[in-house]
């Protein structure tokens, strides 16, 4: 079994506790879903948020679905001069049988325009 790395992002329309939850869990849940993982696939997840959130931490989403025993990390986002604002970007490392081009990036919303060449 090899070592991935799935990355993704979302932008949030609000800086609230229970939004960037509810954003940051369907983030997960589809990096999970179309990559057909589970959490014990999972190896760590480093987790970054532009500056202008503050609310929470975005590795609670994590924890609310279940993802108890896997490390987790959050880092403050580059503070660069009109970057898309309120978005949380993911990294996750994960054990998986699938060649590296078949591995699915996941960018919802209006993160997609993030990275057009692999979003999915």
């Amino acid at each position: 079994m090899a070592v991935r790395a799935v990355r993704g992002a979302v932008q949030l329309e609000r800086d609230e506790a229970g939004h960037m939850g509810e954003r940051v869990g369907a983030l997960l849940t589809a990096v999970l879903e179309r990559n057909g993982l589970t959490a014990d696939d999972l190896i760590s997840i480093w987790f970054t948020a532009t500056p202008d959130l503050h609310s929470d931490f975005p590795a609670a989403a994590a924890r609310k679905l279940g993802i108890v025993d896997v490390p987790l990390i959050c880092a403050q986002e580059l503070d660069v001069e009109g970057a898309m604002p309120r978005v949380v970007r993911v990294l996750a490392h994960v054990e998986s049988d699938k060649p590296r081009a078949d591995i699915t990036h996941v960018y919802l919303g209006a993160a997609a325009a993030l990275r057009k060449d692999i979003a999915q």
